[in-house]
């Protein structure tokens, strides 16, 4: 059995996450402690109480569901896990992609909450509320996908934000492109197409001033080798240096988060077992769309838990 570790993005985090982890194990609280001290503030409370509407604004929800999915890795390693050698890689969809990096100890937890407060609200700042959208199209080829995207951007900045798998590919852009591809999208046969209630353009070229803001920030967090490979997002490859990781990361903002072809790498590649840690199982549910042959686990819970230890240890 070759394993990997996912760990989910933005959209997975829920009023409560967390919570539990933190009733019943040291670690997680430990974990939730230094994030909160981190950030200066209680995001905890937040992610145990709501509200929900604070919890889903972008600078929130990416430091908090980080928080949960190391809390996690934690509560493993505390009962004899080893990543190094019981994991052979790890990967993240969009924001997971740094809980990865904290979990292979690229960056310290602190590091990487204040990396993701920036982050959030970065994306946020980029463009004003209104200007740009997100829209899920369902039932599409990507290549036809490409096509009605660079039909729209005639009307304005449009592109492929999440290649998801299991035929759900997100668009990104300037609102009357995205809307404009959504319709070419009906008209070339997609089952749907679907303008997403988000707060800005994210993975879109109109990113470029938090591709910015993230540029400066890794440039002065101490960063260390990943003690196993990382798919980055942006290359659906395996990375191994730092430095490249954090280059990687600066044109994730603008870039398109590849997971279907990440989890085809996983497939091609041996991996037999993902581990999904963290909030939901949004991840798990794709690899099962994407690839049959991998057996998706997540593991967010206290029975979650006790189940992967005696998998992961057996």
């Amino acid at each position: 059995m070759t394993i990997a570790f996912t760990f989910p993005g933005q959209g997975s985090q829920a009023v409560g996450m967390g919570k539990d982890l933190a009733e019943n194990f040291a670690e997680a609280r430990a974990v939730f402690d230094e994030v909160d001290e981190a950030l200066g503030e209680k995001l905890s409370d937040v992610m145990f109480n709501g509200p929900e509407e604070t919890l889903t604004l972008t600078a929130n929800a990416q430091p908090a569901l980080m928080a949960v999915s190391i809390a996690v890795v934690r509560i493993l390693e505390a009962k004899g896990l080893d990543l190094k050698s019981k994991v052979a890689y790890v990967a993240g969809h969009s924001l997971g992609e740094y809980s990865a990096l904290c979990a292979a100890g690229t960056f310290s937890l602190a590091d990487t909450a204040r990396l993701l407060r920036i982050r959030g609200n970065a994306m946020q700042a980029a463009v004003p509320v209104g200007v740009g959208a997100m829209a899920a199209i369902i039932g599409l080829e990507h290549a036809d996908v490409v096509a009605v995207c660079e039909e729209a951007a005639a009307t304005g900045a449009c592109q492929i934000a999440n290649d998801n798998g299991g035929g759900q590919i997100v668009i990104s852009g300037e609102k009357a492109a995205v809307e404009k591809a959504a319709g070419l999208a009906t008209d070339k046969g997609a089952k749907r197409a679907i303008l997403l209630p988000v707060s800005a353009p994210f993975h879109s070229k109109l990113m470029a001033p938090a591709a910015d803001a993230m540029r400066e920030a890794l440039a002065k967090v101490a960063k260390s080798d990943p003690v196993v490979p990382v798919i980055a997002n942006v290359r659906a490859a395996p990375v191994t240096t730092a430095d490249e990781i954090a280059s990687l990361l600066v044109e994730q903002v603008t870039g398109q988060v590849r997971w279907r072809e990440t989890v085809e790498w996983f497939a091609g590649n041996g991996v037999t077992t993902l581990y999904e840690l963290g909030s939901g199982k949004v991840l798990t549910g794709l690899a099962r769309r994407i690839d049959k042959t991998i057996n998706g686990i997540s593991v967010n819970g206290p029975a979650d838990i006790d189940a992967a230890v005696a998998a992961l240890m057996a």
